[in-house]
């Protein structure tokens, strides 16, 4: 089965355009609270994704004609994973992408096997396994951003890549 490619405003990058280098940096609002003791809590006030996508290939990316001023659809291919020694329960931090289904492994000793899962909006059941120590889950996500257009370079003196872009992007 052939692997999906990273997505921008339903625009795929193509490998000519380098393959897309994907960075995670999420976007928190959170700060640990001193209590009168000293004991520290955590308050949250949101938590986005952020990050960025970039390349050197032989052309542009080709998303000059996207509307960034919109939220747009970015699917990315930089896989999610939640291991645990349960089955149970397993809740993904983020939507899937839909056009490749998330999947799940078992820890057999020390190697990972396919096993089947049942999705459920966000939330996955793996099918036990004999033996199994630990459960994973895997996916790659999908979110709707504000990109930034692409900063762009061109470099005539390296043939083998003169073209770099760099998106930076925020969950909206």
């Amino acid at each position: 089965m052939a692997l999906p490619r990273v997505m921008l405003g339903g625009v795929e990058i193509v490998v000519h355009a380098g393959v897309p280098e994907q960075a995670d940096a999420p976007i928190l609002a959170e700060a640990i609270v001193r209590m009168g003791q000293g004991g520290g809590v955590k308050l949250t006030h949101f938590r986005k994704a952020g990050g960025s996508i970039s390349g050197q290939g032989w052309m542009p990316p080709g998303l000059d004609g996207l509307d960034y001023s919109q939220p747009l659809d970015l699917r990315l291919t930089k896989q999610e994973s939640i291991a645990q020694p349960t089955h149970i329960g397993i809740m993904l931090t983020s939507t899937p992408r839909p056009d490749f289904a998330p999947w799940a492994q078992a820890l057999i000793g020390r190697e990972w096997v396919r096993t089947p899962m049942v999705l459920a909006g966000l939330a996955a059941t793996v099918t036990p396994v004999p033996g199994a120590t630990m459960y994973s889950v895997q996916w790659m996500p999908r979110y709707w951003v504000f990109a930034q257009r692409p900063v762009q370079q061109m470099n005539p003196g390296d043939p083998s890549r003169p073209h770099s872009w760099s998106i930076p992007w925020e969950e909206v």
